[in-house]
């Protein structure tokens, strides 16, 4: 099985690109990594088990392709990330804009499970398979990104008003 590519983009371009900005924390890196993790689909001849196997490839592929341009001589020499990110055009509300703050000032690694376990309802023991660790570390880098979250946002929600 090989689906078509225009159906793959439209189905999983958007959670592709979250998947990479979670890693890479810059637009245009991120489109980068997902068009590249494309024409590698484009490239390679496998034949997927069914569409479930796909997804997981695409992911896989898109976060080893996040990593390899964070890795890049070309990105080291670039300004701070910092100083000129802005919430992806995909974030429509302002909570959800708050919270994509709160979760783009966590560590990368973490960063990178919170967005495959929450947005893209992987389970710990898939998160391991795509990231290539193990189980416990995967769990143990969600527990240490809720506590850091937790502790980012609990001045907001103790303003909250009852």
């Amino acid at each position: 099985m090989q689906p078509e590519p225009e159906y793959l983009i439209g189905k999983h371009q958007k959670n592709l690109y979250l998947a990479a900005y979670s890693v890479l924390q810059n637009p245009a890196d991120a489109q980068d990594a997902v068009q590249m993790t494309f024409i590698k689909y484009l490239q390679q001849n496998t034949d997927f088990e069914d569409e479930e196997h796909v997804r997981k490839w695409l992911f896989r592929t898109v976060f080893n392709q996040a990593k390899d341009i964070r890795r890049s001589l070309f990105r080291r020499r670039s300004v701070p990330i910092d100083a000129i990110a802005e919430p992806p055009a995909a974030m429509e509300s302002q909570a959800d804009r708050d919270l994509f703050e709160a979760v783009s000032a966590l560590p990368a690694k973490e960063r990178s499970v919170l967005q495959l376990y929450y947005y893209e309802n992987y389970s710990t023991r898939e998160i391991a398979e795509l990231l290539s660790l193990s189980e416990a570390a995967v769990r143990k880098r969600l527990s240490r990104a809720r506590n850091l979250l937790r502790e980012k946002l609990k001045g907001d929600w103790e303003n909250e008003p009852e």
